[in-house]
């Protein structure tokens, strides 16, 4: 696909019908709640949708041929760990096959800025780089999850704003 400029409708011709009402949801939520939407396309992605409030990243769509992931930012964990105890196994599973975060180890040897997540999901605790830590397949059992995650993150942030 050659890289220019693409509008929401031509990702949306690309998702597969079961999980477009997902996306219109999520598209929706994203855009209540102010955020911006950049559209593009990679080697790796066919699309991918960033939302962004203000510089700080929300939520990604990446369509790639074979897959279809998103992405929460979830800088706001703590404050939902809840949420992420009732993630099903196969989502806990993703996390655990994310790279450990590198300025957790000694001496760090990530950029100055990066901090990554220390999650406790259960008995465990996840030390896992923050910017594929919370990417997951998009599927049916994922959906629910992603959207409260979504929700939780968004309703801490509108919190910090007032």
């Amino acid at each position: 696909m050659e890289k220019g400029s693409y509008q929401f409708e031509d990702f949306l011709v690309g998702v597969d019908d079961q999980y477009k009402d997902f996306v219109l949801e999520v598209n929706e939520l994203l855009l209540q709640a102010g955020c911006k939407v950049k559209i593009g396309s990679s080697k790796i992605n066919l699309f991918s949708v960033k939302y962004t409030q203000g510089r700080r990243g929300v939520f990604n769509f990446m369509l790639r041929r074979k897959s279809f992931k998103a992405s929460v930012y979830a800088a706001n964990y703590v404050q939902y760990l809840e949420v992420l105890n009732r993630l099903p196994e196969s989502m806990v599973a993703q996390i655990s096959k994310v790279a450990a975060c590198k300025n957790m180890d000694n001496p760090p040897t990530c950029w100055d800025g990066c901090i990554g997540y220390d999650i406790p999901i259960g008995e465990e605790n996840y030390q896992k780089c923050r910017f594929k830590c919370f990417q997951f397949d998009v599927n049916a059992e994922s959906i629910p999850f992603l959207l409260e995650l979504l929700e939780s993150e968004l309703k801490v942030r509108a919190a910090e704003q007032k």
